[in-house]
C-alpha cells in the first residue's frame, strides 16, 4: 500500500506522477503574530502600506505578462488589484494594529478571517469561495511583510508536481509551466481560479486537498489522480504501474474525444442535441470553443458584482456582456439573471442576515425587491443582444406572479431603451430555470408564458427531496435517479414541448453518463454543462440510440425504488459506455 492517500477535489482531469515541489510553505498558520510597543504601531501600519503597495505593482505587472491565449485570465488579476486596492480591508488591519498593538501580519490576518466568517454562511458554493480571493490577495501581502516576494521559492530545473497553499492567476504568470506537471493545492472548490486556470492550460489539478502541506514534503513521489482527487504519497511498485497505465489510456481517450468534440451531438439514428455550456467568467470562452461547445447555454452573471468593491454599471456589464456574445455568434449565449439575495453581501449595500438563505430573499426574488439592480442588468443585456444570438432567462421562478413582475420590469427597459433611441434586438428570447417543485407543477402554465426552459437539475433535486447535498449527515439522500426527479423532468419536457418550446437539462444530471439515455428518451432539445464535460458527453450521444433510450426511461418510470432504477440504469449503461464511466465521472457540473 502507499504511505498514505489524500483527498481533495478535481477540477482539472488527469493522471500525473513525479516529485513534489512546494511553491511556497509558509501560510498563515507561521505568520509572526507578536505585540508591538505603542509607539511601533504606526511604523507597523506604514509597513502594511508598503507591503500592499508592492503587491499592487506585482499585480499589474503579471496582469501585463498574460499571453494573448490567456488574456481573458486577466480579468481575475483585475479583481485582484481592486481587493489590493480596497480601502476597508486595509483600513480593518490598520484599526486593528493601532487599537491592539499588533504586528501588520497578525493585524491582516485577523480581518480577512472577519471577511471569511461573514463569507462562511452563505449558501452557494460559488460566491462563499470567492473569500478565496481576499485570501490569494492577503497571502500575498504576507509574504511581502515577511520579505519574500514571487510564486517560486527557488527556479524549477526538471519537471515537477507543483504543490501550494493556493495558486491565484497573478502566480501562473510566474510559472515554468512547461516544467510543471500538474497542481495540487490546500485551498480552492470546484469554482476556484485554479481549476479554471489549470483546465484552461490542460494541467491536471486537485484543489481543496486536505493535510497537503503537513504530509508531503519537497522531492516526495507522488501520484495526483485528477480523475477521482487523490494524492498518493510514495506509491508502491504495483501502484505506479497500475496509473502508468491509466495514464496511457485516459491521454489516449482524451485525443479520441478532442478529434469527435466538433461533430455534431446526434445519435446513431438522427436525433440531434444542442450541447451548451455553464460558464460564469469570460475567459472560459476559449475552452468551450475548443470542447465543441455549441454556444452557452447558462451564463452566471454573478462574478460581475463579487469581483468589484462597487456595484457593476450599466456600461461596465454591457462591455462584458457585448464582447462575449460577439466572441460566441453565431453560437447563443443565454444570460441568467442575478442570481444572489440577502445572503450574498453585495459590496455597496446592507444587506440583511437570514437563518435560511436557500429559502430566502434571493435570485428573482431579490432582483423584484432591488428593482434599480436589475433594471441596470436587464438594460445592460438588451444593449449586447444585438452584438450576437442573446438570451435572457430568469432564475427561481415559483410562479406565473413572479414570472409577469419580471417581464413588466423587462417591457419598461425596453421602452426606455427606445426613448434613449438605444438599439437592442426586440425579438431577443426570454425563458425561465425550473428548479423549484412549484414550477414543475404548473410547468404547462409557465411554458404559455416565454421562449424556453432551462431544468436546473441541483437545486430542483435539493428543493424535491428536501436535503443539503453539502451536508454529509444527509447527502446519501441526494439521487439524480430518484423516481420523483426523473418523472418531475419528464413532466417539465412534456409540457415545454406541447406549447411549441425548447427546454434545456442542466447541472449534474445533465453531465452525468448514467442519466445522458434517460433524457435523451425524453427528447430534450439541449444539455448546458461545464466545458470541460462536452467533448464527453458528445461522444456518449453520438454512441447512443435513440429508441433504447426510450425503452430504458419507460422501464425507470415504471421503477418506484432509487435502488431498483440505479440498478437497471448502470447495468444498462455500463455495458454500452465503459470507457467514459471509467473516465468521465470526475469532470461533472457541480453547480447550476
Amino acid at each position: 500500500m502507499a504511505r498514505l492517500i489524500l483527498h481533495g477535489i478535481p477540477v482539472s482531469a488527469g493522471i500525473s506522477i513525479g516529485k513534489a515541489f512546494f511553491a511556497w510553505r509558509d501560510n498563515i498558520s507561521t505568520l509572526p503574530r507578536g505585540i508591538v510597543t505603542p509607539g511601533a504601531a504606526q511604523s507597523e501600519v506604514e509597513r502594511l502600506e508598503s507591503a500592499v503597495e508592492a503587491v499592487q505593482n506585482e499585480l499589474t505587472q503579471a496582469r501585463n505578462r498574460v499571453p494573448a491565449e490567456l488574456k481573458d485570465h486577466a480579468a481575475i488579476i483585475d479583481s485582484h488589484l481592486l481587493i489590493a486596492a480596497d480601502p476597508k480591508l486595509i483600513k480593518d488591519a490598520a484599526r486593528r494594529i493601532q487599537e491592539q498593538n499588533i504586528t501588520a501580519e497578525w493585524a491582516l490576518e485577523q480581518a480577512v478571517e472577519a471577511i471569511a466568517l461573514a463569507f462562511s454562511s452563505i449558501e452557494d458554493d460559488y460566491i462563499r469561495e470567492r473569500v478565496q480571493d481576499v485570501r490569494v490577495v492577503a497571502d500575498r501581502i504576507s509574504k511581502r511583510l515577511m520579505g519574500a516576494s514571487g510564486c517560486l521559492k527557488r527556479p524549477l530545473q526538471e519537471r515537477m508536481v507543483l504543490m501550494a497553499h493556493d495558486l491565484a492567476p497573478a502566480d501562473t504568470m510566474e510559472l515554468p509551466l512547461d516544467k510543471i506537471m500538474s497542481f495540487a493545492t490546500s485551498e480552492g472548490g470546484k469554482t476556484s481560479h485554479t481549476g479554471i486556470l489549470a483546465r484552461s492550460m490542460l494541467i491536471p489539478a486537485v484543489v481543496g486537498v486536505s493535510n497537503l502541506e503537513e504530509h508531503v514534503n519537497d522531492g516526495d513521489l507522488v501520484i495526483v489522480d485528477a480523475l477521482r482527487g487523490f494524492i498518493i504519497v510514495d506509491p508502491n511498485e504495483d501502484e505506479l504501474a497500475d496509473y502508468t497505465e491509466l495514464k496511457f489510456q485516459f491521454e489516449a481517450y482524451q485525443k479520441a474525444l478532442h478529434k469527435e468534440c466538433r461533430l455534431p451531438a446526434e445519435t446513431v439514428d438522427g436525433y440531434r442535441v444542442e450541447v451548451v455550456a455553464n460558464i460564469e467568467m469570460t475567459e472560459e470562452v476559449a475552452q468551450v470553443l475548443d470542447s465543441g461547445g455549441e454556444g452557452v447555454g447558462l451564463y452566471r452573471t454573478e462574478y460581475a458584482y463579487l469581483s468589484r468593491p462597487a456595484l457593476p454599471t450599466e456600461d461596465q456589464l454591457y462591455e462584458e456582456y457585448s464582447e462575449l456574445a460577439s466572441i460566441m455568434a453565431p453560437g447563443k449565449v443565454i444570460f441568467r439573471t442575478l442570481d444572489v439575495g440577502a445572503d450574498k453581501m453585495l459590496t455597496e449595500q446592507t444587506l440583511m442576515r437570514e437563518p435560511n438563505p436557500a429559502l430566502g430573499l434571493r435570485a428573482i426574488r431579490y432582483c423584484l425587491r432591488n428593482i434599480d439592480v436589475f433594471k441596470t442588468q436587464l438594460r445592460a443585456i438588451l444593449r449586447a443582444s444585438v452584438h450576437g444570438n442573446v438570451a435572457l432567462m430568469f432564475p427561481m421562478i415559483s410562479g406565473l406572479q413572479e414570472l409577469r413582475q419580471a417581464k413588466v420590469l423587462l417591457n419598461e427597459v425596453r421602452m426606455e431603451l427606445d426613448r434613449a433611441r438605444q438599439p437592442y434586438n426586440p425579438n431577443m428570447p426570454v425563458g425561465i430555470m425550473i428548479e423549484l417543485p412549484s414550477a414543475v407543477l404548473i410547468a404547462d402554465s409557465l411554458a404559455q408564458e416565454v421562449d424556453f426552459f432551462s431544468i436546473g437539475t441541483n437545486d430542483l433535486i435539493q428543493y424535491s427531496l428536501g436535503i443539503d447535498r453539502g451536508n454529509k449527515h444527509v447527502s446519501y439522500l441526494y439521487q439524480p435517479l430518484h423516481p420523483a426527479i426523473v418523472r418531475s423532468i419528464k413532466f417539465v419536457v412534456d409540457a415545454a414541448h406541447r406549447e411549441g418550446i425548447e427546454v434545456s437539462v442542466c447541472g449534474e444530471v445533465a453531465a452525468d453518463p448514467y442519466c445522458i439515455p434517460i433524457l435523451l428518451g425524453m427528447q430534450i432539445d439541449a444539455i448546458s454543462i461545464a466545458p470541460q464535460s462536452i467533448p464527453g458527453i458528445k461522444r456518449i450521444i453520438r454512441r447512443t440510440n435513440m429508441e433504447e433510450c426510450k425503452t430504458l426511461l419507460n422501464e425507470v418510470l415504471r421503477t418506484a425504488t432509487v435502488a431498483r432504477i440505479n440498478r437497471v440504469v448502470k447495468d444498462t449503461i455500463f455495458k454500452q459506455f465503459p470507457e467514459e464511466l471509467t473516465f468521465y465521472s470526475s469532470l461533472i457540473d457541480h453547480d447550476d
